[in-house]
């Protein structure tokens, strides 16, 4: 606030003119000053401009981190969502990404960068869109050779065909580690099919429900009047599709019934698919998608397949044309003309993103170069933003917060002793991989035509799945990434016992060179908490040390777990996520335990590491706030987000974590480290009672 400063003046001039100055009295001296209070500097890490510190900490603690940052910031048009954290670093690895690929693409790559005439070649096909408008010839003749289907014989011989190109209908084919020995790969067979994100989009009967499939059949006639169809037929051939996607739908299980490994697992080997589905002709589908000799198979849900059977011998031959077709064609659009692409966008914006303008093309063609070529596009990103010490400090922090694992192990009443020692193993025989893997992938065999996108498209999935199903009947190697370098994501996958943290995600707000231990901590050590949590969680639980689906718990652990896990499923079931659309606690449950175990471990591995470095903790006691203030405000800055609604709608039934206002602030209630860090009391609402508390890991 700002004080106005007044001059005292004679109100008559002549008397000021002609008055004698009095005798000044003598003054006494000015009273002590109190000292001035140091104001200390905002700790380096953080965004003093996101916080709202109006709002109080104990009662919505992602309002005071974040809640400035939700007023100022505008979602990007072409964006359905947009977050301080993934998005932002995101958006800006594809500028650097845009800049390796646009100098490839002249013949001026990086020096050393790997397949630099193709990953120019594929680019540019993609960003010339003059080409594009005269794709529609080459793929009506491909869908005249995939689609005529008039038999059982000739539709296991189109979906081999799709199939081998990753284009999908009736179900999917790939390789997959066997759960139950995680050191063979095995073919595996599952549910799919549908062209919609979820199987429940299909089947709820609810008013928005039913208005998003009205638009979905709305969406797909359009497309088959772009093929060339009259509007009557077209509509005739997306109905006929939205039909066999319904009876898939029925037939597929939840995405919850998909968390529950022993759901997935059906060793039925290609004469047990056969027996189950007879009608299907299985010998010519693997001759034509390329596996002709596959013999061990797992079928993830043997009664999805014996839909596929049921449909096989009731659909008439004629529906399968515009199925296929429109399976085809959806997968393609990317690289058709631009009225499709209007078309794909226009249903996607209203009904699933909310977005306002389309992804400009040169963003939509650096994400296609890097889903083709990811590993030979990652060396020259890496080369540019991934040095030597970010790895090490990374290393260091995720030893440190696996220290904190075992440590905290012995403080766990409710797990016995054999349990414990097992814990102990697997959590000790967690490989850690970083930034970049070892050896990267060889695409000598990938063709690439810089005069038509459509085909290098179809050449790159091609590619990729022959890649997968060599993989079959061989040892697994496990120093493969299931995630390029640039990806701003990080995962503990269960057969590998692994967790992965690519360089893309080590990037500020999560990992910052220049932040405090303490707010590093918070932002990417929870990530990584929350990773090797993932590995006892709910669904990680069940695999072993060495990666195998394998029961290692005493019946009195594995009851206590259970218990615990039921209060993380029905806290967030009583969170509302958008409108009047709950947050699944079931679906979520995994990523809310690694949220509410990540959160702990990784500050434990804070505190020991400031009690070891005095240096370290000097510094981070000289900031404003305390370190486990830091700590936690690291953490839930890294999540600021908004969502467009129907973004927000979609999320809730596709994505297995919750909304970021909840991964903020459903952790902490149940956090005794941070009701003290901020001095809550009981009754606040970041404060859950203690008979109602959380706690797993």
């Amino acid at each position: 606030m700002r004080k106005a400063l007044l001059a005292a003046c004679c109100l008559l001039a002549a008397a000021c003119k002609t008055a004698e100055p009095a005798p000044i009295p003598p003054q006494p001296p000015p009273p002590a000053q109190p000292p001035v209070a140091e104001v200390k500097p905002l700790p380096p890490g953080l965004d003093g401009a996101a916080l709202n510190e109006q709002a109080n900490p104990c009662e919505d603690f992602y309002e005071y981190a974040c809640g400035n940052w939700v007023k100022s910031t505008e979602i990007p048009a072409d964006r359905p969502r947009w977050s301080r954290g993934f998005d932002s670093i995101a958006s800006r690895n594809e500028e650097i990404l845009r800049g390796i690929l646009e100098a490839a693409s002249t013949g001026k790559a990086p020096e050393g960068t790997p397949h630099a005439q193709k990953l120019g070649d594929y680019y540019g096909a993609c960003m010339d869109e003059a080409q594009l408008e005269a794709s529609l010839p080459a793929l009506k003749a491909e869908l005249a050779k995939l689609t005529a289907a008039k038999s059982a014989k000739e539709l296991a011989q189109a979906v081999g065909t799709l199939h081998a190109r990753s284009v999908f209908p009736l179900f999917t084919f790939g390789a997959n580690t066997d759960l139950k020995d995680a050191t063979q790969v095995i073919g595996e067979v599952d549910q799919g099919g549908l062209g919609l994100p979820d199987r429940d989009y299909y089947l709820r009967e609810d008013e928005k429900s039913k208005s998003l499939r009205a638009a979905y059949g709305e969406h797909m006639k359009n497309i088959f009047v772009l093929l060339g169809e009259t509007p009557e037929v077209a509509a005739k051939s997306a109905a006929s599709v939205l039909e066999v996607e319904t009876a898939l739908a029925k037939a597929s299980l939840t995405r919850v019934e998909r968390r529950e490994p022993k759901n997935l697992y059906h060793r039925l080997e290609r004469k047990g698919l056969k027996a189950a589905a007879p009608t299907f002709p299985w010998d010519v589908y693997f001759t034509a998608v390329g596996a002709k000799d596959v013999q061990t198979l797992n079928v993830s849900h043997p009664p999805f397949f014996q839909e596929v059977e049921r449909l096989v011998k009731t659909t008439k031959p004629a529906a399968w044309r515009p199925y296929l077709t429109w399976h085809y064609v959806s997968g393609s659009i990317p690289a058709l003309p631009k009225a499709f692409q209007e078309e794909r966008f226009r249903f996607s914006a209203q009904n699933l993103t909310g977005a306002k303008e389309d992804v400009p093309r040169w963003k939509k063609c650096v994400r296609f170069t890097n889903m083709a070529m990811g590993e030979a596009l990652a060396q020259p990103f890496i080369a540019q933003t991934f040095g030597a010490e970010g790895k090490k400090t990374t290393l260091q922090m995720v030893e440190e917060i696996e220290k904190s694992f075992e440590r905290n192990l012995d403080t766990l009443a409710w797990m016995d002793a054999p349990t414990r020692e097992q814990a102990l193993v697997k959590v000790r025989k967690i490989v850690n991989k970083i930034g970049y893997p070892d050896k990267a992938r060889d695409y000598d065999a990938l063709k690439v035509e810089r005069g038509s996108f459509l085909r290098s498209v179809a050449s790159a999935a091609a590619f990729e799945q022959a890649r997968q199903l060599a993989k079959i009947g061989k040892p697994v190697d496990k120093s493969e990434w299931l995630m390029s370098a640039p990806t701003v994501n990080a995962y503990y996958n269960p057969p590998f016992n692994e967790i992965v943290f690519p360089a893309g995600i080590l990037q500020p707000p999560f990992f910052n060179r220049e932040a405090t231990p303490s707010v590093n901590f918070g932002a990417m050590g929870m990530v990584v908490g929350h990773e090797i949590t993932h590995g006892f969680d709910d669904e990680g639980r069940q695999y072993d040390a060495e990666g195998n689906l394998r029961d290692w718990w005493t019946p009195g652990s594995d009851k206590a777990f259970r218990e615990r896990v039921a209060c993380v499923q029905q806290q967030y079931d009583g969170y509302t996520a958008v409108d009047e659309l709950k947050v699944n606690g079931a679906l979520t449950l995994g990523e809310n335990v690694a949220d509410l175990g990540g959160l702990k471990l990784a500050h434990a591995a804070m505190e020991a590491w400031l009690a070891r470095d005095a240096e370290a903790a000097k510094q981070a006691n000289s900031y404003r706030f305390t370190p486990s203030q830091q700590f936690f405000l690291g953490y839930a800055q890294s999540w600021c987000s908004k969502y467009r609604t129907p973004f927000a709608r979609q999320m809730v039934m596709v994505d297995s974590h919750s909304p970021p206002y909840w991964r903020v602030n459903g952790p902490v209630v149940n956090l005794p480290t941070f009701q003290q860090a901020f001095q809550c009391q009981e009754g606040a609402k970041m404060v859950r009672p203690a008979a109602q508390r959380c706690e797993v890991w």
